[in-house]
């Protein structure tokens, strides 16, 4: 590359045309750069610190001749000051960046953080969940506010109203503006402490969850009326009554029953075998059947579409039954009572009525068991135990079992 050529200043048609490689010198420092690929680009050249330096100022293709002037004059004035414009550059670039980071929204940051954590997230129900009480409750406050601008009296704003009424939803919506601030902290689009943090902040606010969440059971039947409630069942016609028979005679979720499968049923060895990513606890559950529960898949095989493996399809094709289905059912027969309602009945009549162990109760309702030491012990012996359990809550609601149901010997 040849030397600077001296400065005699630029014109524009010289700009323009000039195809030599090299620098040309403008005035003030500013030189036009050509290589040899005929590319051209403004340079500032200066000294400062007894160290000179080539600050670009953009290529001629976007920066004229004045504007490139006008640049170096800029950066000139810098240097008589002692600043070095290519540092103070930097940090123009780099606090106009944080500007623009912070001005994310905090709908954009949250749509930002569930796309990042939905994978790790075992049930794609989750993101949902999240995306829709955010919706209805924080957006509407804050969703088109910067993140930055979030405050406690904002969350407040959010959580308040409903934290009477609908305390678990409000406490729930708390914790996961609390997750999205920590995040846009971490990622640098605020700072400070978090204004939805529950310890030592909301806590002096807002009354514990205890103190006014009312605690919502599920409507049961009383075990003692299970062997008048059971014919009565088994006379409704429809799916929906089906599918309640299986969920009453497993002690299993609604939506276990609703979306079981015909590969998950083992009828050679009795045992219904739920995948665990259909678990509430995220882990396999292993459900005898009692006799009763076969004669009912029997009936339910005898009209499978073999197109179709859901046991209990609803009216689309490919769909599971309504999870409205079973709730139809007992409001037809006039019952204040609802589906989940029967793991309870099941679990009261377990403690009062039998001498089962309560650890066996628990495994059939599929309770997660804190103590390792009980819960290696089911994985071990459990199950046998558990399908007597299961026999006997059969016989019981059929009314062929006894009053009191003893711990039955394991079976030969």
């Amino acid at each position: 590359m040849t030397m600077p050529k001296k400065a005699a200043g630029l014109t524009v048609r010289k700009v323009e045309t000039i195809k030599t490689p090299g620098l040309f010198a403008d005035g003030g420092g500013l030189y036009l750069q050509v290589t040899a690929s005929g590319a051209k680009t403004w340079i500032f050249r200066f000294q400062i610190a007894g160290r000179r330096r080539d600050m670009g100022l953009g290529t001629l293709t976007v920066v004229s001749l004045a504007e490139a002037r006008n640049r170096a004059a800029a950066a000139h004035r810098l240097v008589k000051q002692g600043i070095d414009p290519i540092e103070h550059r930097a940090h123009e670039e780099a606090a106009a960046a944080l500007a623009s980071a912070k001005a994310m929204t905090f709908r954009e940051c949250a749509e930002a953080f569930i796309d990042t954590n939905k994978a790790g997230w075992s049930n794609e129900k989750h993101a949902a969940q999240w995306t829709s009480t955010l919706s209805t409750y924080a957006y509407p406050v804050m969703g088109d506010l910067p993140v930055a601008a979030v405050d406690t009296p904002l969350v407040l704003r959010v959580v308040e109203p409903i934290w009477a009424m609908k305390t678990e939803t409000a406490s729930r919506v708390r914790g996961r503006i609390e997750a999205i601030l920590d995040y846009a902290k971490v990622r640098g689009y605020r700072d400070g402490e978090n204004p939805a943090r529950w310890k030592g902040h909301l806590d002096h606010i807002l009354p514990a969850k205890g103190a006014v969440a009312k605690v919502e059971h599920h409507a049961a039947l009383p075990y003692a009326e299970m062997p008048t409630f059971w014919p009565r069942l088994q006379a409704q016609d429809g799916m929906g009554a089906r599918a309640l028979e299986l969920c009453i005679l497993t002690a299993a979720r609604s939506g276990e029953v609703l979306g079981a499968r015909w590969p998950e049923f083992d009828l050679e060895q009795r045992i219904w075998i739920i995948p665990g990513e259909r678990m509430k606890a995220g882990a396999e559950h292993r459900v005898p059947l009692s006799e009763p529960a076969m004669v009912l898949l029997k009936k339910m095989a005898a009209i499978r579409i073999e197109s179709c493996n859901l046991v209990f399809r609803g009216q689309r094709a490919g769909r599971p039954l309504s999870n409205m289905a079973m709730a139809m059912t007992l409001r037809r027969m006039k019952l204040d009572v609802t589906p989940h309602g029967f793991r309870s009945t099941f679990r009261t009549w377990a403690a009062e009525q039998t001498h089962f162990p309560d650890a066996v109760a628990e495994a059939a309702l599929a309770h997660t068991i804190d103590d390792k030491v009980v819960a290696a012990y089911q994985r071990g012996t459990m199950l046998e135990k558990r399908r007597q359990l299961m026999d006997a809550w059969a016989g019981f609601c059929n009314g062929t079992g006894s009053k009191v149901v003893p711990l039955a010997r394991k079976r030969a």
